[in-house]
């Protein structure tokens, strides 16, 4: 397993390196301290499985580093990590691509849980995108989501292996015709799909599927052959 961590802070990237070699054994970290540096990296490693990164990188924000990632690397799951850990910020994260969202704040075991469940293609988000953008009694613990204890997978949901590949590619950021092009789908049963597990999950938009993906704490199966 290969890790990039992407932040401009020397000493924090050495410090969750040495967190993430005893979660992860065998894993190898990567480090960039920009958004330049870590396209350099993605350039030369042969592949990667996951991508933190910090927003608040200088120059180019974090924001607009997981767009750029998404973009050039939608196979890629980024993970947010900041200092900040409000609704909107949680959001314009989602928005942006992620697929998971760290506060600094969290302790080793939440990020060791976060980095597990985004690894089997759950989806981790704090409680506070959760709960509406008001004021909020500070909590001295972020915690995993409750479901987390409990997975619940697509075919719980009543979703058919090929509706919930399209969920997955849509929680990815994918658009239709690239949902389309990788299941060899015609863009109706793509459309068809589509509309069944947005309504699965009660909402009508990717970002609003994500937060109740990481709300139900679910995770997904490889994704079945084309066809």
């Amino acid at each position: 397993m290969r890790i990039l961590l992407v932040d401009d802070h020397a000493l924090f990237r050495e410090g969750i390196a040495l967190l993430l070699r005893p979660m992860l054994p065998g894993a190898e970290v990567l480090e960039a301290g920009s958004l330049e540096e870590a396209f350099e990296r993605m350039a030369a490693a042969s592949r990667l499985d996951l991508v933190l990164m910090d927003l608040g990188l200088p120059g180019v924000s974090g924001l607009e580093g997981i767009a750029l990632f998404r973009e050039r690397f939608p196979e890629v799951p980024v993970v947010a990590l900041s200092s900040a850990d409000d609704h909107d910020t949680v959001l314009k994260a989602i928005d942006a691509g992620a697929m998971g969202y760290v506060p600094k704040s969290s302790s080793s075991g939440v990020l060791a849980g976060a980095l597990q469940l985004i690894l089997a293609k759950g989806i981790y988000l704090p409680p506070s995108v959760f709960l509406s953008g008001r004021a909020r009694a500070p909590s001295p613990q972020p915690a995993l989501p409750a479901a987390q204890s409990a997975r619940v997978t697509p075919a719980s949901l009543g979703l058919t292996p090929r509706q919930a590949d399209v969920l997955w590619l849509i929680l990815e950021g994918k658009s239709a015709k690239m949902v389309s092009r990788e299941l060899n789908l015609s863009a109706s049963t793509v459309k068809v799909h589509t509309s069944a597990v947005l309504r699965a999950l009660n909402v009508t938009t990717r970002t609003q599927a994500v937060v109740a993906a990481g709300r139900l704490g679910l995770t997904f199966s490889p994704p079945s052959p084309p066809g």
